[in-house]
């Protein structure tokens, strides 16, 4: 009785089906506009117990702003020149546990980045790497947090593990607990099959906004040198007006963009 009565729903968009002492059943279709391919946050149910919409009963749908998480309310990844999505949780911070939020780096350039597991292979080499090398961000007005999905209380027993049994030891820079994977779910790296959150690494600037991410699968571990360059072209372009070509790095030549005088630096490398 009860599988006749959703069939029959199916085709219609999203309506109420009722049967005499049966329960009312909603059923919502999917659309092009309904499916998310990140992470996710289920409509608020209003006191009718039906999800938010109109009168009639039909969807008004979700928009950006009104969403907690970007993921599925999003139809586009988080990329440039999207904001720096908001988070605050518990990290380790010099052996110790202090809450942080994105509020604590404003007016920095920042350097966030997903790992996936504690007591991994992987993950503390790309953490060390960063954390031994934070004072050369530092000196460019960044900061650098690492995160993954693990509670605090394992972030800290792993950072009081020497480094030659696979631990982190002293760390300089905080490692953030994300144990409820809404924030992974805003910078939609979270893989919903294992829980985890993919290598996603994401610089964002002093207003704010992000102007570099990359994201690589659990195996590949990144590269501090390429962070640092990247960080440092995007202020090079920032404070001279100027583009970075490819494989950039300090003191070569950049292009004054335009049709005429990019032509300088082409003629400059093309010998």
């Amino acid at each position: 009785m009860l599988r006749s009565l959703v069939r029959s729903a199916v085709s219609v968009g999203r309506q109420s089906v009722v049967a005499a002492g049966q329960p009312t059943l909603t059923i919502r279709s999917l659309s092009a506009t309904s499916v998310r391919p990140f992470g996710s946050r289920k409509d608020k149910d209003t006191s009718s117990g039906t999800s938010s919409g109109t009168s009639s009963g039909t969807s008004s749908g979700t928009s950006d702003d009104e969403c907690d998480y970007y993921g599925y309310h999003s139809i586009r990844p988080l990329g440039p020149k999207n904001r720096l999505p908001s988070f605050k949780g518990t990290a380790v911070v010099d052996g110790d546990f202090k809450p942080i939020s994105n509020a604590d780096y404003t007016g920095k350039w920042l350097v966030f980045f997903f790992y996936p597991l504690d007591f991994t292979f992987v993950c503390p080499t790309e953490i060390i790497a960063f954390s031994d090398r934070v004072e050369e961000f530092r000196k460019l007005n960044c900061e650098v947090i690492a995160c993954s999905c693990d509670s605090h209380f394992s972030h800290l027993a792993w950072v009081q593990s020497p480094r030659k049994e696979g631990g982190l030891g002293d760390m300089k820079i905080p490692v953030l607990s994300d144990f409820s994977k809404n924030i992974a779910r805003k910078f939609g790296v979270l893989d919903h099959e294992t829980g985890l959150a993919y290598r996603g690494l994401f610089l964002a600037d002093p207003k704010g906004q992000i102007r570099h991410t990359t994201c690589n699968d659990l195996p590949v571990g990144r590269s501090v040198d390429e962070a640092l360059r990247v960080l440092k072209a995007f202020q090079f372009v920032e404070k001279h007006g100027e583009v970075c070509p490819a494989d950039w790095e300090d003191e070569k030549p950049t292009i004054k963009p335009g049709v005429k005088t990019s032509k300088e630096y082409f003629n400059k490398v093309n010998k």
